[in-house]
């Protein structure tokens, strides 16, 4: 699957989930706060896929 795709689906997901927590956590739905949570997850998604590739050989 290209990058950009795994990026959008990411950011829509990161988004939901975002408005979910914001939701549940602070007891309304701010721009600051979805946005906030919304980068945080998708970069520790990038962070996580990082780590799990780091140790893998380049073509296996």
């Amino acid at each position: 699957m290209p990058k950009f795709n795994i990026l959008i689906i990411r950011l829509v997901v990161g988004l939901v989930i975002a408005v979910v927590m914001s939701r549940f956590f602070f007891g309304e739905i701010t721009y600051i706060s979805v946005g906030g949570l919304m980068i945080f997850l998708v970069g520790m998604a990038y962070v996580t896929e990082y780590l799990r590739n780091r140790n893998k050989k380049p073509g296996a």
